[in-house]
């Protein structure tokens, strides 16, 4: 590898150790073995390396949940199979939802980054998606992202919430699914035939 993988590989390492305002140049120098005018020579500056790191470390963490799942698309065990996935990648998850957190608390830094993540949304619910109900990606319309991939966005994005806070009292796959059930058992029979969504 060159000095700029080195230096991508290293940033990704203090992200998941550090986190975005825990992490240095200098922490990043000392985990790629680069030096400290690399960064500038091969990024531009120490936020746009971070913001290329956490978008690698996205990738990489989101195609661990596209194997494995078992079920017929939209079906409970379909939902409780994804949902066992990212439960049991909860432990080597955790920094990279904590930094997601930190992003998303601190609006006036990483623009850039923020910017990216937010052209980056449609990509993720169509992820989500077709993970939950195996309908291809391909095959989503912008209504779909906007109704079915934002509600399984908030479902991630509600349990990793749980997790960080206090992993004893989150919802565990079995919980998670079981809410669903009811949930849905709920609404059906209590909306009446054909109803219009309100919007």
């Amino acid at each position: 590898m060159g000095h700029r993988e080195d230096l991508l590989e290293g940033a990704k390492k203090c992200l998941v150790e550090k986190g975005f305002v825990g992490t240095t140049a200098r922490d990043i120098v000392k985990a790629s073995g680069a030096n400290l005018a690399s960064i500038g020579y091969h990024y531009g500056s120490k936020d746009a390396l971070m913001t290329e790191a956490f978008i690698a470390v996205i990738q990489e963490w989101g195609d661990q949940f596209t194997t494995g799942v078992e079920g017929e698309g939209g079906s409970l065990e379909r939902f409780r199979s994804v949902w066992d996935g990212v439960h049991a990648g909860r432990e080597e998850s955790g920094p990279i939802w904590a930094a997601s957190m930190e992003i998303a608390l601190t609006p006036g830094r990483l623009p850039e980054l923020r910017t990216m993540l937010a052209a980056s949304q449609g990509e993720g619910r169509k992820g989500l998606i077709s993970m939950f109900t195996g309908v291809p990606e391909e095959d989503l319309t912008e209504d779909d992202l906007r109704t079915t991939g934002a509600f399984y966005q908030a479902l991630l994005n509600g349990f990793m919430l749980q997790w960080l806070f206090d992993p004893a009292s989150a919802a565990t796959p079995a919980e998670l699914t079981e809410g669903m059930r009811r949930a849905v058992r709920a609404m059906t029979a209590t909306a009446p035939e054909g109803a219009p969504a309100e919007g």
